[in-house]
């Protein structure tokens, strides 16, 4: 095998039997291997080898901890995509993982085809930032003539991003409903709507990727109230609120544009019109655009998913629902204009759903 075909992975892990497993499922995918039981040893081979192309670590380990061995990659190697395992997402450790640049997380035990899919989204990834380092020293070469090969390398880059961030928000997802599909429900439902509202073109590009990251900010809610079959009472509705908080926070601060509205939504996708929602209790304009169409959305897609405490509705109740109100949800709690919208598009929404349907329940 040609040495730049060579697909290596570094895989960390403290418990031998996890160890043995995993790296066997990733031998019969046809890659090669390299186990270590503690992160000292796999940094040392990680900087001496070149073909490896992803890292798979466990976060819990005596000695050097999987947060601690990200660091020390990080430190002499940006781009290597690090896939962390843990047998469960906690708040703090997901967000710091986030900030030191984790490409993915596992959650144990993992099916044999998320570990498939992880890696070679992990591994496609690789490729792409060195094609795309790639096109960039060419370009300073002669950019005439590299012009249309940066630009599909960039656009190629850009789709990997968006998929990244799919995984991410799954983080979250993952938790409380059965499959992704709901993130992507939103994404389409606000993309319908922002063009019906005729907002402008790059604003309803970044919604679709924006409103996915909506309640990343769950994964710094415990399962006893995420999970909980049946209402909350006062106290534990009080903690699932601060789920919006949590999310700003993860993405605050980001120059990209795209992020940024995700920082808004994932704050204000649960205020109301009419100031009685949260976390600030925002009224009318006082709330982001964007916000203001995902809270209808989401309120939709809750509405036709199957809850602990309801059954799935259908399309025509759940439209009753949100245009006439139920006692529970009022059209007070709209935008006027964002809901005249839902009015106009509503057939489509209805065929989202349906295309997109999984059975899955809906958000908070």
């Amino acid at each position: 095998m040609n040495q730049d075909e060579i697909n290596a992975i570094i895989v960390v892990d403290d418990d031998p039997s996890v160890l043995e497993s995993t790296s066997r499922l990733l031998s019969t995918f046809g890659y090669l291997v390299l186990p270590y039981g503690n992160a000292t040893d796999a940094v040392m081979k990680l900087q001496e080898e070149n073909t490896v192309r992803v890292v798979l670590t466990d976060i819990m380990m005596p000695g050097v901890s999987g947060l601690q061995f990200l660091e020390k990659i990080r430190s002499f190697n940006s781009e290597i995509p690090v896939i962390m395992m843990t047998a469960f997402a906690e708040m703090d450790m997901t967000i710091d993982a986030i900030r030191k640049g984790a490409f993915d997380f596992l959650l144990k035990p993992f099916k044999p085809q998320y570990l498939a899919l992880s890696v070679k989204k992990a591994i496609d990834h690789y490729r792409l930032k060195e094609l795309e380092k790639n096109y960039t020293s060419t370009l300073e070469k002669n950019v005439m003539s590299r012009t249309r090969e940066l630009s599909d390398a960039l656009d190629l880059v850009k789709s990997a991003s968006k998929e990244i961030v799919e995984r991410l928000a799954g983080v979250a997802e993952y938790r409380d409903t059965d499959t992704g599909k709901h993130i992507k429900r939103i994404g389409l439902y606000s993309q319908r709507i922002s063009v019906a509202l005729n907002m402008p073109a790059n604003f309803v590009e970044e919604i679709v990727f924006a409103s996915s990251l909506h309640d990343i900010g769950k994964v710094g809610v415990s399962d006893n109230i995420l999970l909980k079959r049946g209402p909350y009472t006062p106290e534990e509705f009080d903690l699932m609120k601060i789920h919006t908080v949590i999310g700003e926070k993860m993405l605050a601060g980001s120059s990209y544009p795209g992020m940024a509205m995700a920082a808004s939504i994932a704050l204000s996708h649960h205020e109301r019109m009419d100031g009685r929602g949260y976390p600030r209790g925002l009224k009318g304009e006082e709330i982001p655009i964007e916000g203001r169409i995902v809270t209808l959305v989401d309120t939709y897609d809750a509405l036709r998913s199957e809850r602990p405490y309801k059954p799935a509705f259908d399309h025509d109740k759940s439209y009753k629902i949100i245009t006439e109100g139920d006692g529970r949800t009022s059209p007070e709690h709209f935008d006027p204009n964002v809901l005249d919208a839902f009015k106009r598009v509503a057939p489509e929404l209805d065929r989202i759903f349906l295309e997109l349907t999984t059975g899955e329940g809906g958000s908070n």
